[in-house]
């Protein structure tokens, strides 16, 4: 079984919450990353999309969030179910 890379995503509540990499691609410069939280591997799992935004003001640290804009959360999908041939994302 392949190791995942894993990311802290920490809460407005300050909670420290680990998701796992399934897959990355970079769209017009935007890296984005489907991500699965405790990193179970299931045929049903609950994945999101988030994106890398840089750090402000020259600031080194980068910053993930989630993909909220509709419009991007389906083209970003279609291009992750093309890189994971077998794999459907249904959004909800």
């Amino acid at each position: 079984m392949k190791k995942m890379e894993s990311i802290p995503f920490v809460t407005e509540e300050g909670e420290t919450i680990d998701f796992y990499i399934l897959e990355q691609t970079t769209v017009n410069g935007v890296t984005y990353l489907l991500v699965e939280e405790g990193g179970q591997d299931s045929e049903e799992a609950e994945v999101y999309l988030m994106k890398i935004l840089p750090g402000d003001d020259g600031d080194d640290m980068e910053t993930c969030v989630f993909v909220e804009d509709e419009t991007e959360l389906t083209s970003v999908s279609a291009i992750f179910e093309q890189l994971l041939e077998d794999t459907d994302i249904v959004l909800s």
